[in-house]
């Protein structure tokens, strides 16, 4: 909405509304602020001069959440528009979806009775530095390729230990096939799903000699698509851990030396939640 759009519509609620004359003039003399602040050469409004803090990159781990994102189990994600701004002068929308929609936070309390729940996660736990590894040559070739101890044992040999506290995250490219619910699902001729996870010995290898956050995943499931057991769940639900699935732009970190924060939604009793997945280095 252009400026003079936005004056006009506080001039006509003020008329409408009965505002004293005082009150009108202080509407306008802000909306004037506005104006005179979007006149400014860019510098004008840039940071103050005190020390600021060294520059950072920052990556969104995040794929939008949209209408029939593919989703393990239920229905997609659907939503409607309840009011707009040109008939109500304000726009809302209503969404209808599962708590494991999107890039999500599966909690320990999604598999395990009594387990804790999204609100109970602490602000501490959502803040990690991350390790990526990277099977996507493999994945190229067979869907479904896994997390593997060689693979983290290969990681290290690259890139150092496994940071303690570290939240350990699968690249396998498959996020370009997100656009596709059939792809991403890649069911075969047994009914099964195909698409790549973590394997269980990989992570009770983490468990037992890493001390670690989460894992996450560039797929629909921290398990590998075919399993029908999905031991890597339980275990590391168990464990008390969490998962992080549906990750997107793993390829656009460092394999070593960022952190992410996982902003999970607090959903009260929530088995895990839609969360925002910030990476910076």
């Amino acid at each position: 909405m252009c400026l003079a759009n936005t004056a006009e519509t506080v001039r006509k609620r003020a008329d409408q509304e009965g505002l004293p004359e005082v009150s009108r003039r202080a509407l306008f003399a802000a909306g004037a602020g506005v104006a005179a602040a979007a006149a400014l050469p860019d510098r004008a409004l840039a940071w103050p001069s005190w020390p600021r803090p060294r520059p950072r990159r920052l990556q969104d781990l995040t794929h939008v959440l949209r209408e029939g994102f593919p989703v393990y189990t239920l229905d997609a994600a659907t939503r409607r528009t309840l009011v707009s701004v040109e008939q109500d002068g304000f726009y809302i929308q209503e969404w209808t979806l599962s708590e494991h929609s999107g890039t999500h936070m599966d909690a320990p309390g999604h598999f395990v009775a009594g387990g804790r729940k999204t609100p109970e996660i602490g602000p501490h736990e959502l803040v990690a530095p991350v390790s990526v590894i990277d099977i996507s040559r493999r994945v190229a070739r067979n869907p479904d390729a896994m997390v593997t101890v060689g693979d983290l044992l290969h990681y290290e040999r690259r890139h150092g230990r496994i940071p303690r506290g570290a939240a350990v995250f699968m690249y396998s490219g498959w996020e370009e096939r997100v656009g596709n619910s059939r792809a991403y699902k890649n069911p075969g001729p047994d009914g099964r799903f195909h698409f790549p996870g973590f394997g269980l010995a990989a992570v009770e290898w983490l468990l037992e000699h890493r001390t670690i956050r989460c894992i996450g995943v560039d797929t629909l499931s921290l398990d590998i698509g075919r399993s029908t057991t999905f031991g890597v769940h339980l275990t590391l639900l168990g464990a008390d851990k969490y998962g992080v699935e549906n990750l997107a732009n793993l390829r656009r970190i460092p394999a070593r030396g960022a952190s992410v924060f996982v902003g999970v939604v607090p959903w009260e009793q929530g088995s895990g939640g839609p969360c925002r997945v910030i990476a910076q280095w």
